[in-house]
């Protein structure tokens, strides 16, 4: 079979194609921000076209900096990771108060310094594992354009482009740098991302591509004009993709308690130390010692760190399962999808597909050879196509005329072809009811998508193939059916226990599909998907949003929807509160992906979807979605159990020291004692927690649940502590280190009883957690040595029971609020 020049690639043959690239100007293409005008380029030579750079002009612009070297979006470098967890405000103030103990000593005191530096650490080296896990990945999934090098093809890495290199463009492609076009086969190009058009736009030779925008349907070939922080994408969104918790609720309900916590402790740590300096003003460094105490608690230094550590080994365990996470908030936003919209095609079914038959229509045509042409005269094929040219090889002496891609709101292709005979006629290949109006042989095609099979229609089309595209809506007026084009579908069969998995997880499934409504509905009730019975034809989908809205709402599938509904029904479904993953594979899936909450492409699929998602599948594999899904709720459900224990803490400490103040007496604890407090009941458990599974669907309004919780809490303990501290001061006089003991060991109690509480839904191992922190304190009470390390001594039996038994009354008073707290909660869910 031989290819028609006249319509192909090589029309950049020509000189006065040449001069025209070098002539034409840019033209806007966005109404905010327009692009600059790309530089002047010498003259484009024909023989430059189709050979490429030589080794020699790659090694000079690589020289002189005229690389595609953009910044990696997926991590921060090693200097900025150390840089932002040993640099920050909490270290500060941690490391004043412990130069005031390494003055004042003893050094038992400043263990909480020893937790700052290992807390530190693990940060660093936690999200350096992160980084790495991320870059590998990143490697793997990322675009690879293809570039003529040499007279050769090859594909490169983005980074490896270079001014002027000629580059191949194709369906799904995603556009890498700014270029002008010196060859088009039907190329068009779909922009919105950069400018909010929607409509594809149709290239010609000299027509200018932006960076970011992607190939929809056709061929071409551009030359780079901008590479590297100049191209037009770049400009836009260099900062837009960092290893940071980018518009991510968790984040700002964090900072929003810091700075909370920062404003409450400058008046109650002002008021401590003057109070301290007053109460022990004959004994300085015991009022330093009293003063630091007080203050160390409030800091809750842990919380940033645990959520820092959540994401990273978050992020880990996704690339040990070859998920590339390319925006880190897709954490977050997986704990709190409740709706996956999944594409047929590469989801519940494989990607591949065979021909399972060809019904002939009409006798006489040589429909094996139709198909062979328009299999071969396609340079990129998709998995239908594939399976056709896997089937009927291309026939001699068969020539391409023209030929028109495959597009998505097409949704078929087409080619003009000169038989050996010397007939000249246009082959359409696509969706039967895109390509007929009323005709007999919808029925039909029908009745075998009804069995899950996929139909296409090769249909003769009486009029110019240019016609066609000009008016996809006139087409279907005058199309003769030649023949029916059954494909099998591979189900995946992991389908139907991942759909399971999400229906007990109370995550709804949709099935949005470009594929007949009849053969979606079919192999979704193959996989026992609800509500696959009533499949919805997108078609006749209303275009009032509302309507809209309630349509999407109470169906599971959808058939013959385009891109632009894709992108609606998305919308729809966020409009009703939903929060909405996408998975797809296509370039028909871009812009929904992009809108969804998050985004999940396969790493099979076009670079274009590779592109605008949070997060790529790289083993293609649809049965990763439960332990991504898993994996979210378990860094968020975590943190926020977590941050119920630091706030906590803060809470009953800022309490202290305003009781210490009005009261005018010693604060009941010296550092260590604190110390041990915090790592026992706040710190090693947190750490345990954070890392633990966890099923439960985030909810909104993350700081509210939390105070909801830490300050009922942190009123009680200090009630609790302070009234054992009172008694104890009645109770033995000037023992100081008597009192201290016996709220201590309040204090830890009521500590304790809250993390039993966090530490809810019980199972063996986290009462086995809860009882080992208990024992431990155990330890350090009857163990001389620790007893003397942490000055601790129990006088007599009186007060400690007394502390205990007050620890017990605010246990169960925390418990009561607990239950309030769940119970509106509930209440509101």
């Amino acid at each position: 079979m031989t290819r028609s020049t006249g319509a192909s690639l090589l029309i950049i043959g020509g000189s006065s194609n040449v001069e025209k690239v070098g002539a034409v100007e840019r033209t806007p293409v966005a109404d905010e921000a327009d692009p600059p005008a790309p530089p002047a380029v010498a003259p484009i030579t024909a023989e430059r076209v189709r050979s490429g750079l030589s080794v020699a002009e790659v090694a000079e612009r690589v020289a002189s900096g005229q690389v595609n070297d953009l910044p990696s979006s997926t991590s921060r470098s090693v200097w900025q990771i150390v840089r932002a967890n040993l640099f920050t405000r909490i270290n500060a103030i941690i490391g004043v108060l412990f130069a005031i103990i390494v003055v004042v000593g003893p050094i038992q005191d400043g263990l909480f310094g020893g937790v700052i530096v290992a807390n530190t650490l693990i940060g660093i080296i936690q999200e350096v594992r992160a980084k790495r896990t991320l870059d590998r990945l990143a490697i793997v999934g990322d675009a690879r354009p293809r570039v003529r090098r040499g007279g050769d093809t090859v594909e490169l890495a983005s980074s490896e482009i270079v001014l002027d290199d000629v580059i191949e463009l194709g369906p799904g492609d995603k556009v890498v740098v700014d270029g002008r076009v010196v060859a088009v086969d039907g190329l068009e190009i779909d922009e919105s991302l950069l400018t909010g058009e929607a409509d594809p736009v149709v290239k010609a030779v000299g027509d200018n591509v932006l960076s970011g925008s992607f190939v929809v349907a056709g061929t071409g070939v551009c030359t780079a004009t901008r590479v590297g922080r100049d191209a037009y994408a770049a400009q836009l969104t260099e900062e837009a993709k960092r290893f940071t918790l980018v518009n991510s609720e968790l984040r700002n309900g964090i900072n929003w308690i810091l700075r909370f916590v920062t404003w409450a402790i400058i008046p109650a740590g002002i008021a401590l130390i003057i109070s301290q300096l007053l109460v022990n003003r004959d004994d300085l460094p015991e009022a330093a010692r009293r003063m630091v105490a007080g203050l160390v608690p409030m800091v809750p230094e842990g919380l940033v760190l645990l959520t820092s550590v959540a994401f990273a080994i978050g992020v880990i365990r996704l690339g040990q399962r070859q998920c590339l996470v390319q925006e880190l908030p897709a954490i977050e936003g997986l704990a709190r999808v409740d709706v996956v919209c999944l594409d047929k095609t590469g989801t519940l079914t494989e990607a591949t597909m065979d021909v399972a038959e060809v019904r002939s229509l009409v006798p006489g045509v040589p429909v094996d050879a139709v198909l062979g042409a328009l299999g071969a005269g396609d340079e990129r094929p998709n998995a239908s196509m594939q399976a056709i040219v896997d089937r009927y090889p291309g026939p001699p002496e068969w020539v391409v005329e023209q030929t028109a891609w495959f597009s998505s709101a097409r949704k078929w292709s087409g080619a003009t072809l000169v038989e050996p005979s010397g007939r000249t006629a246009t082959w359409l290949l696509g969706a039967p009811e895109m390509l007929l109006a009323e005709h007999p042989v919808l029925a039909d095609a029908d009745a075998l998508g009804q069995q899950g099979l996929r139909v296409l229609l090769l249909a003769e089309f009486s009029r110019p193939l240019a016609e066609a595209l000009a008016d996809p809506s006139s087409v279907p007026a005058s199309t003769t059916p030649v023949a029916l084009v059954v494909l099998e579908q591979r189900v995946r069969p992991e389908a139907s226990d991942t759909l399971r998995y999400f229906a007990d997880q109370g995550v709804g499934a949709k099935v949005i599909s470009g594929d007949n409504a009849v053969s979606v509905g079919a192999v979704a009730r193959g996989v026992g998907l609800p509500g696959a019975a009533d499949a919805v034809d997108a078609r006749n989908l209303p275009t009032d949003p509302e309507a809209l809205a309630d349509t999407v709402e109470t169906h599971s599938v959808f058939g013959r929807v385009g891109p632009q509904q894709k992108r609606a029904m998305v919308g729809a479904l966020q409009s009703r509160g939903h929060t909405v993953a996408m998975t797809g594979d296509g370039v028909n899936d871009v812009l929904a992906l992009k809108d969804a909450d998050v985004g999940i492409s396969m790493g099979s699929g076009s670079a274009a979807a590779r592109g605008v998602s949070q997060i790529v599948l790289l083993n293609n594999n649809f049965s990763s979605l439960p332990s991504v899904v898993a994996e979210g709720r378990r860094v968020i459900g975590n943190i926020e159990r977590v941050a119920n224990l630091f706030l906590t803490k803060t809470v009953y400490s800022v309490l202290l020291a305003i009781i210490v103040v009005i009261w005018q007496v010693p604060y009941p604890f010296l550092p260590r004692h604190l110390t041990l407090i915090g790592s026992l009941t706040i710190g090693i458990p947190a750490f345990v927690l954070a890392l633990a599974p966890n099923a439960e669907r985030a909810r909104p309004d993350f700081v509210g649940r939390v105070l909801r919780f830490a300050i009922p809490g942190g009123i009680l303990a200090a009630t609790a502590t302070i009234t054992s501290y009172g008694f104890a001061r009645s109770h033995y006089g000037d023992d100081l280190p008597a009192e201290t003991s016996v709220a201590t060991v309040t204090l830890f109690l009521v500590a304790l009883w809250a993390l039993a509480i966090i530490a809810r839904p019980y199972t063996w191992w986290r009462i086995l957690l809860v009882l080992g922190m208990g024992l431990a304190f155990v330890t350090v009470l009857v163990v001389p040595f620790l007893q003397t390390f942490f000055q601790l001594r129990l006088v007599g039996t009186e007060a400690p029971l007394v502390g205990a038994a007050i620890a017990v009354v605010a246990g169960l008073l925390m418990e009561v609020a607990w239950a309030v707290m769940r119970r509106r909660l509930a209440g509101r869910a």
